[in-house]
């Protein structure tokens, strides 16, 4: 077995919060460690190069990697402790169903991930893209900060023994049409809206009123065009890429999720050093501000643009109280067990 294999992680770096160490966490094998213990060997002194591979799904000029999975791999380059990441853009390492499988088992040691394609092994953690979960990415930052998240990172750990390193804000969603804009719940009455297909935004469509229709995001353009579907919601950095000025009408400004990204680590972190773990949670917390950061800047610069242009006529006077409440209704009725566990813990934080 190589070292890249063998190591093991039980951290958490947060946005804009010092590190929390987490508890105890399982590893491959059944055996269990605690704080103390799941450090026993870091003060260990590093007598080779450990290479770690990190993985996602997104182009390389999408703030995810530019400002995320390369800011980590620089950082943890520059701090000279014995350890190199080498990226995976792209989905190079396979889907994400495929990618989170090869994590829990090892094969691959760092993944970034949305929390809809984690709940394929811990249904919970998908409630973090809970439409209204959070109202804006300080509201995340906060949340992840907290002791509340313990409730999601915690478990998340104890089911698959995977850990989560950082989590960021990728962009909130928003709604397009092409004859109708979006101001309130009922004006999705009888609009044909495009949702992806995963249970949680399934969930999130009856919660906000809409009914869902199901197209693949690389179908998606297709469909609007032959007008399959009216409209769709996507944060503004994927309706820029897909070009969806050119088959929709209206850009409905209504911040309904926000599309959360997860930092996360297979249970390879004690045969790290400490030097090489305090690099590496550094690096993460770094790449969590540096999206936040870019994501927002992407986003008011083309807003910007927008504004100044006729590609779209831009909806700033969505009724977000509206839609917010009656979601929250609808969840606080329809999760169950540990979803409506995390999905209180989320709400609890809200400003």
């Amino acid at each position: 077995m190589t070292a890249t294999r063998a190591r093991r992680s039980t951290w958490i770096a947060l946005a804009a919060a010092p590190a929390l160490v987490l508890a105890a966490c399982s590893s491959g094998d059944g055996g269990s460690t605690d704080e103390e213990s799941g450090t026993a060997d870091a003060g260990m002194e590093t007598t080779e190069t450990i290479e770690i591979t990190l993985a996602h799904s997104y182009t390389e000029d999408q703030p995810q990697h530019r400002c995320g999975a390369q800011v980590i791999a620089d950082e943890v380059e520059a701090a000279d402790v014995g350890l190199t990441i080498e990226i995976f853009p792209a989905s190079q390492l396979g889907g994400d169903a495929d990618r989170i499988a090869s994590v829990v088992s090892g094969d691959i040691d760092m993944d970034i991930q949305g929390a809809s394609a984690l709940g394929a092994v811990y249904e919970p953690i998908s409630v973090m893209d809970a439409a209204f979960g959070f109202d804006d990415p300080d509201h995340l930052a906060a949340f992840m900060a907290s002791d509340e998240s313990s409730v999601l990172v915690d478990g998340f750990a104890e089911a698959t023994g995977v850990q989560t390193l950082g989590v960021w804000s990728a962009g909130a969603r928003h709604f397009t049409t092409v004859d109708t804009p979006i101001r309130t719940p009922e004006d999705l009455d009888g609009v044909r809206m495009r949702f992806p297909g995963s249970p949680q935004y399934l969930l999130n469509a009856e919660a906000l009123g809409a009914t869902a229709t199901e197209v693949a995001y690389e179908e998606l353009y297709l469909a609007l065009q032959n007008g399959t579907v009216d409209g769709q919601e996507n944060p503004i950095t994927n309706i820029v890429a897909q070009n969806f000025a050119e088959v929709q009408d209206y850009l409905s400004l209504s911040a309904h999720q926000l599309n959360t990204n997860l930092v996360i680590m297979s249970p390879i972190w004690q045969e790290l050093s400490a030097e090489q773990q305090e690099a590496l949670t550094a690096a993460v917390e770094m790449a969590v501000t540096e999206v936040t950061a870019c994501v927002a800047e992407d986003e008011e610069v083309t807003l910007e643009e927008w504004r100044n242009g006729d590609e779209w006529e831009i909806v700033d006077d969505v009724d977000r109280d509206a839609f917010s409440e009656k979601a929250e209704a609808f969840f606080m009725e329809t999760f169950t067990g540990e979803s409506l566990e995390v999905y209180e813990a989320m709400r609890a934080t809200a400003g």
